[in-house]
Parts: C-alpha cells; structure tokens; sequence
C-alpha cells in the first residue's frame, strides 16, 4: 500500500487523471492524501469532486478556501464572482446537493503519527495536537444542522491573530483563515492576507509561516499546498506541494513512504495565463 499527497487540482481533472495513471494508484490498496482546492478556476470542478468522491475511504482530502468559498457560494454566504471563477457546473449539477454535502463532511485538517495535512499551515502557537482540536470545532459546525448560519459568518479577514479567549464566529474565522488562506505572519501569529507571490513580498516583520523561529509544529511533517508561487517545497518537517498547475506548471505528489516525487505537466486546456 502506498499513500500519495497531491497539491491543488482546483478542477484541473485531466491534469489529475495523468497524475494518478503516472502514480499506478490504485484506490483498492493505496490511498490519497489531498491538500485541498479541489474546485475553481480550472475548467472541471464537478468531474474533480464526484472522482474524489468515488473513491470513498481511499481518498482523504482537507478543505481549502476554494472548497469553502464553494460552500459559501451555494448557500449565500459570498458573492460568485463569474469572471474568475468555474463553479457553475457544480452549482447547476442534478447531484449538487449530494456533493456539497459530501464536500461539508471533509476535515479541516487531518493528523496521523507524525504528519499533519493542512491546506495552507498552522500559526505558530498550535502544535498539531492543537490545531486537530481547533479543526474540530469548525468541523462541528460545518457538519451541523445549522452550518448554513456558520458559512453565512465566515467571510471576513479578521481578526488576524489568534487568541484562546476569542469565541463564537470570531474564534471560528481565526481557524480557518489561518488553515486554509495563510501565507506570512508574525512570531506572534499575526496574519497578513493581502501579501502573496515570492518570498520576498513577506510584509515588514513577517515570515512565511513555516520559517517562524519555536513554532509548535516544527517536530512534525506539515502536509500543505495554498501556495502556488513557492513551488514544490521539501524539507523534513514540510511538504509543500502546490506547484502551480492551474498556471502552467506541473501537478505534483509526493509518495509519502519514501518521498518519490511525481509530476504530470497541466493539461494544455486547463492552463490560466499568469496574473501580474
């Protein structure tokens, strides 16, 4: 049995396909980890999420903001923007309903020995113990009867620093801005959601997340994507596997018992032309 990590499809399905027929998965021994953004911006966001969902227990995926927005979308809670964004087969599916409910029911970061899948990181506060905790009071109320309400509050940026006092929808956006849209932030875990791109955009007394000095979760291997401009980043303690197929680059996994790499160059049709 072997376990393959793959960073952000976002609809690239054909890009997918490549990948897991270059893997040899086979979802009857081996199983998937996903870094979330399965949907948006590429051309099929509804084939992309009924084959995840095909493959039951093999395939395990955490949400990343273009899932939630998805979920948000559905219920109101965020306004489509149609320009930019390839939800509407989702939206207008005859199993709509069945695959937003599925897309609900995914972690919002899964722990297991050592590894910790995330979409995009953990503050610098939180070991992976915590963070699996603080995941679990989203994961109630994304799983819950009233989810709706939940999804209805989560927009927003602030705030952006965590605190154990915050509570209600506060306490909650914190969670899942800083798992799933996180790029830089402080030694203190305050968050900057406007700088992206290089490394060197990093705002004045911030770090990417994974570079901050006594991070909790440095003694175990964080599992991410949410940062196409990084690249395939591999280093013992991090496995960033965004490497930016929406853009033209390549889809990767990451075999995680040995950590062979595979990589499918983007199908020509799914690839975006580059944002400047």
């Amino acid at each position: 049995m072997s376990t393959y990590a793959i960073g952000d499809i976002q609809g690239c399905y054909d890009s997918l396909q490549n990948l897991l027929e270059n893997c040899a998965f086979d979802p009857a021994k081996d199983r998937l980890w996903l870094v979330g953004d399965l949907v948006n911006r590429g051309p099929k966001s509804l084939e992309t999420l009924r084959l995840i969902k095909s493959f039951g227990n093999s395939a395990l995926t955490v949400l990343g903001n273009h899932d939630l927005y998805l979920l948000m979308v559905a219920e109101g809670g965020a306004k489509y923007r149609a320009k930019d964004d390839t939800l509407d087969a989702v939206l207008n599916a005859p199993d709509r309903d069945e695959l937003l409910d599925w897309l609900r029911q995914q972690p919002l970061c899964h722990t297991e020995g050592d590894y910790c899948l995330v979409h995009a990181g953990l503050l610098p506060q939180w070991s992976i113990k915590r963070a699996r905790e603080l995941a679990r009071e989203v994961e109630t109320q994304l799983q819950g009867k009233d989810y709706r309400e939940f999804v209805l509050n989560l927009w927003g940026s602030e705030p952006a620093a965590w605190s154990d006092e915050l509570k209600g929808w506060a306490r909650l956006r914190v969670i899942v801005n800083a798992m799933t849209r996180m790029r830089f932030c402080t030694k203190k875990g305050l968050m900057d959601f406007k700088a992206k791109g290089k490394l060197s955009n990093a705002p004045e007394g911030h770090l990417p997340w994974f570079d901050l000095p006594d991070r909790k979760s440095a003694d175990s291997v964080l599992v991410t994507g949410h940062w196409s401009a990084l690249g395939l980043r591999i280093t013992p303690n991090l496995l960033a596997l965004d490497s930016g197929c929406l853009w033209g680059g390549h889809l990767t996994a990451v075999r995680l018992e040995d950590r062979r790499i595979f990589q499918v160059d983007c199908s020509p049709t799914e690839v975006l032309p580059l944002k400047r």
